[in-house]
């Protein structure tokens, strides 16, 4: 198992969008928190799993499965580092400037 940072610049990200589908419809917003646990829990066990997107950085990420939303993280050492969570649509701007 990997070590897992999730920075605080993620977290929020992930709360601003459970609050945005929760206003959708009651209850989606804790479906989306479930599904990217899921995706974090995954990232513990196999991070090496998915392709690096952003070669400069080696930014590897992951696209959940019922939401249109990216996990972006690179490695450090024994260390998976998520640095944004964002809607699949968003321009890279909205995460490279975390790097």
């Amino acid at each position: 198992m990997w070590d897992l940072f999730i920075s605080s610049a993620s977290e929020t990200d992930m709360a601003k969008a459970a609050l945005w589908y929760e206003k959708q419809r009651p209850g989606l917003g804790a479906a989306f928190v479930e599904e990217v646990e899921v995706v974090l829990n995954t990232l513990r066990r196999d991070p090496l799993r998915f392709r690096i997107h952003y070669a400069a950085q080696k930014v590897r990420r992951i696209l959940t499965r019922q939401f249109p939303c990216h996990v972006c993280y690179y490695l450090d050492a024994n260390t998976v580092r998520v640095f944004a969570i964002v809607h699949a649509a968003r321009h890279e701007r909205a995460w490279k400037s975390r790097l």
